[in-house]
């Protein structure tokens, strides 16, 4: 019965999604990406990695990141760079990408599907592992209100039953945007290890829509921090808060970078 459910769920995908499933496809797919991105982050900018330990003894599945967000493609791009060179042994650096050689593939991100389309190398991208949804609260440039998609959530849950998934809780580039219930749903459903990330200097390097330079010699910092500790007994909303905590997004760490600022003004 297995084999047979497994069969009737291959034959009702689409091409793409069939060709998502091929890990030989992957692997060309990010490294091509890899290779055409790799300059942008360590050469004509510095990347600064932390916290990679905490991925050491993760399992193959079931592992969510949460990170907050600063442009639509820079960011998860360089988590494939970083997952791709800890696959080949490479703790908190990237060094030469001869890593792009045998990339890791084990991972799948969660992108609007309106975003995925700017340029042939962000439509690329989205061939290797783009979990494409519809924003329930933006289309198209306007403000909308709709019901979360079932299907959508049913490609999140699929995907974290045999990989990790990176997703950004705010679904927005916009810092300190309040946090979205669907991966607090996501989490209370799957209970899956949650690995926060706070990233920095994507805003400031990159164009938000695209891969185009802002600014270039920018540090980019990507710090990974240990594996929440989560009572998927809580509510959706407990849950959230605690998500957003860690990804340094919240209320209270919007005051804390007021203050800085207004103490870096006055001095």
């Amino acid at each position: 019965m297995y084999y047979i459910a497994s069969l009737t769920r291959w034959l009702n995908m689409t091409l793409l999604d069939r060709l998502k499933q091929i890990r030989l496809f992957r692997s060309v797919i990010y490294g091509v990406v890899g290779l055409f991105t790799y300059p942008g982050l360590a050469l004509f900018n510095t990347v600064e990695i932390e916290g990679t330990e905490n991925l050491e003894k993760l399992p193959k599945k079931n592992v969510l990141f949460v990170s907050n967000h600063q442009t639509y493609f820079g960011d998860v791009i360089a988590f494939v760079h970083i997952f791709c060179a800890f696959k080949w042994g490479k703790f908190n650096r990237l060094g030469i990408p001869y890593y792009l050689l045998n990339p890791f593939t084990n991972v799948f991100f969660v992108a609007a599907e309106e975003t995925m389309n700017s340029s042939w190398l962000t439509r690329l991208f989205k061939l290797g592992g783009a979990l494409t949804v519809k924003r329930t609260w933006r289309a198209e440039g306007a403000d909308v209100s709709r019901d979360r998609d079932v299907v959508d959530t049913q490609k999140i849950d699929k995907a974290l039953s045999k990989s990790w998934v990176i997703t950004f809780p705010q679904g927005t580039t916009k810092p300190f945007a309040p946090g979205r219930k669907g991966t607090a749903h996501i989490i209370k459903n799957n209970q899956p290890i949650v690995i926060p990330v706070v990233i920095n200097g994507f805003w400031r390097a990159f164009t938000k829509k695209g891969l185009t330079f802002k600014k270039v010699g920018t540090p980019l910092t990507v710090r990974f921090k240990a594996p929440l500790v989560i009572d998927y007994t809580d509510s959706v909303e407990e849950i959230l808060n605690q998500v957003m905590d860690a990804i340094e997004q919240s209320k209270d760490f919007m005051l804390k970078g007021k203050h800085h600022l207004m103490k870096v003004v006055e001095n």
